[in-house]
């Protein structure tokens, strides 16, 4: 379908998240632990579901006894009626191996309104030199932003530096050869693999620092990049900004998405279950909370060190989340009074910290008394 299709945003607000049950369309293998999930958007949820290039969903489902949310990159240009999404197999998770073994067509799951910050910030149309820099599953929200890109303005360009272990690993590598067909003079793809010799070195091993610093100065040069885009697991996005930084490249020009924080020894799945390393009778914060125009009270031992959304979860099972390491911002609400500190933050931005909005999933009271406003 053409861009014209759906409404695109430049750089969306972000808005109250709401799972909605959407219809499975069409399932479709990438790789052998890869598949694209094809959702159908009904006419009644068309405006609930519009959404900008580089954004992303969250799916709740049960699996196994157990409730999961997982979040995905939406990975086709907004058009009407559908969006898409790329599901990697994680070795050890729980939704994802038993999405590529049973999902199916007519199969029906509950689906996260989009969100995400991980978009142009520039008026729509407007042309320039946009790069994104992507590594295993990190290309699913860059194959929205390249098509997008490049089909709404004539006279831009994208290069694309995408990291894998192997050609048989790589995610939409047809549909990558097919959008260079499309502008070959426009579109500049540079495949890295960590395992497998390609005929040039530069392109041949770990994307590191090192490695990193050479492709940005030989291949790409910086100096005239209007936007940067970086998609991957942590190590290589931090390697990322780390080299812009050290390149002179504005802060302001550079995007970034994590898939995951690499940090295991972080609580990573509220439950709302009761709080451990303390007891009410000691000393206690009290949390309230509002969220759809009503507000409720809940109150956790000082010494448990809980999160201000578990706490939430245990009276209220609707308070919005999906990732809960820090990564996704689903779980952003406003400090209205009190102190908190988050343990990790890799979804607000500079501004958003400035108005006082904290991440509920990370934040943990500091004051006897807090309050936090998820409608604001």
């Amino acid at each position: 379908m053409p861009l014209a299709d759906a409404p695109v945003p430049a750089a969306p607000t972000r808005r109250r998240a709401r799972f909605h049950p959407l219809t499975v369309a069409a399932v479709r293998p990438l790789t052998a632990d890869a598949i694209e999930v094809t959702f159908e958007i009904p006419d009644e949820l068309a405006e609930a579901y519009t959404y900008a290039p580089g954004q992303y969903i969250a799916v709740r489902a049960r699996v196994g006894g157990e409730e999961v949310r997982r979040t995905y990159s939406i990975c086709q240009a907004p058009v009407a009626g559908s969006l898409k999404v790329g599901i990697k197999r994680d070795m050890g998770g729980l939704f994802s191996p038993w999405a590529i073994d049973h999902l199916a067509p007519g199969m029906t799951l509950d689906v996260m309104s989009p969100e995400g910050l991980f978009v142009s910030h520039r008026p729509p149309g407007t042309g320039g030199r946009v790069v994104g820099i992507a590594a295993g599953s990190g290309i699913t929200p860059m194959m929205s932003l390249v098509e997008h890109t490049l089909g709404s303005a004539p006279d831009s360009t994208f290069d694309l530096v995408y990291s894998n272990r192997t050609t048989t690993d790589t995610m939409f590598v047809d549909e990558l050869a097919d959008l260079k067909d499309r502008y070959p003079a426009r579109l500049a793809l540079h495949h890295v693999l960590t395992r497998e010799r390609r005929g040039a070195e530069l392109l041949s091993g770990r994307l590191d620092a090192e490695r990193l610093r050479r492709i940005m100065t030989s291949l790409i040069g910086p100096a005239d990049v209007d936007e940067w885009f970086l998609c991957g697991p942590f190590e290589v996005v931090q390697a990322c900004r780390a080299v812009l930084t050290d390149l002179g490249v504005p802060p302001e020009r550079v995007r970034h998405e994590l898939f995951t924080t690499g940090r295991p020894d972080r609580p990573t799945a509220p439950r709302g279950t009761p709080p451990a390393g303390g007891a009410l009778d000691e000393e206690s914060h009290s949390i309230s909370f509002r969220l759809d125009s009503t507000t409720a009270t809940v109150t956790t031992p000082a010494g448990a060190r809980e999160s201000v959304l578990n706490a939430a979860l245990r009276v209220r099972g609707d308070v919005p989340f999906a990732c809960a390491g820090g990564v996704c911002g689903t779980c952003r609400a406003k400090l209205v009074s009190g102190t908190v500190e988050m343990a990790e933050n890799y979804a607000l931005e500079p501004e958003e910290l400035a108005r006082g909005y904290v991440l509920t999933c990370q934040a943990i009271p500091t004051s006897k008394e807090i309050s936090v406003d998820y409608d604001s």
